[in-house]
């Protein structure tokens, strides 16, 4: 089975909401939320991929993140490990550069049930701990 490691960041701003962005690609997934970001390439820190993802993704360069948390999730074809990072500080605004939409979300009012399943305790752990 497929391992992949993935970085993935939590961008918060100044109101305490939370970007989600549209899965896009058909496939399972596909029209669900997610935390942006991606694959961990062979010669980055998971610090490195998660820049790049979301320059490549939001166009945006991360100027202050630290990190939240890690987990792994099976999935019937594969096993992704991700790291999270909390991003306070960037530089321009987020857009969908894929063609994926783009919500900000109050914290208190993700919803697990829109967002991949491997997110979902990610989304307990920020309601929790605020």
């Amino acid at each position: 089975m497929n391992h992949f490691n993935v970085a993935a960041g939590i961008l918060c701003d100044a109101a305490g909401r939370i970007l989600i962005a549209e899965r896009l690609g058909g496939g399972v997934f596909n029209g669900l939320w997610e935390f942006p970001g991606g694959k961990i390439g062979a010669d980055e820190t998971s610090l490195e991929a998660l820049s790049r993802e979301l320059a490549e993704e939001l166009g945006i360069e991360v100027t202050a993140c630290a990190s939240f948390m890690n987990l792994r999730h099976e999935y019937d074809d594969r096993i992704v490990t991700i790291e999270f990072f909390i991003v306070s500080e960037w530089n321009s605004d987020p857009v969908g550069r894929e063609g994926q939409a783009l919500r900000w979300v109050p914290r208190e009012s993700l919803d697990a049930e829109e967002l991949l399943p491997a997110d979902v305790p990610v989304v307990e752990a920020l309601q929790k701990n605020h």
